[in-house]
């Protein structure tokens, strides 16, 4: 039997740029009350994440993604407040911007919000960030760093796309449950994931192996 192999160590963080959004008391307010909606969970923080969602931006700057998430309006597509966020933002130049603390739970993926932490990656598509070594270098190494910090296992780094499959989805919004997004597309996360491991091993960085998609009923 292959034992998994459990979280050990911190990765090294890498270089962060803090570039707060605008989260204060009404936001947070709107963030609870989003959260025991959709999940029962009756806070706006992010407690003990399981998840990791990549993401990629469908525009062409950090400026236009910041000016999004920073936004007081409502969800463009499925309505509602808070708006739309993310924990971090890679621009195409490798500079990883965090918009929200850790602790704040935030609204990027259907189902996943009240554990999962959100990355999004400047581009077009899952090959143009796949296609753009410094982007993806951060990527892999913020992503592993936060696998380390918060015993995150590898089958648990998703993309929006295999949000459905996830163990940990939970959505008692009916009209919503089966919402999901095209970014990351599950063969770009097979490679993307093969990288992380890569990555972890050339560290001498253990990661746990642990878990696995699950069948979604949509």
């Amino acid at each position: 039997m292959v034992a998994a192999l459990v979280v050990a160590a911190l990765f090294a963080r890498p270089h962060i740029v803090w570039k707060p959004i605008p989260f204060g008391p009404e936001r947070r307010a709107q963030m609870e009350a989003y959260a025991v909606r959709h999940y029962r969970v009756h806070t706006w923080r992010l407690q003990h994440p399981h998840v990791i969602v990549e993401h990629y931006t469908e525009n062409e700057s950090f400026s236009a993604t910041w000016n999004a998430f920073a936004s007081d309006a409502a969800d463009p597509e499925l309505g509602g407040l808070p708006g739309d966020c993310a924990h971090f933002v890679i621009d195409r130049d490798g500079t990883i911007y965090q918009l929200v603390p850790l602790t704040t739970m935030c609204r990027h993926t259907v189902g996943l919000n009240w554990t999962a932490i959100g990355i999004e990656q400047v581009g077009m598509s899952d090959s143009e960030i796949l296609d753009n070594p410094r982007q993806l270098d951060a990527s892999l190494r913020l992503t592993l760093w936060l696998m380390t910090r918060f015993h995150i296992s590898l089958p648990n780094v998703i993309g929006h796309a295999e949000s459905l499959t996830s163990p940990f989805h939970r959505e008692r919004d009916a009209a919503w449950r089966c919402q999901t997004h095209a970014d990351w597309q599950h063969a770009d996360m097979v490679g993307y994931r093969r990288r992380l491991l890569a990555l972890a091993r050339a560290e001498h960085v253990p990661v746990s192996l642990a878990g696995h998609a699950v069948r979604s009923s949509c």
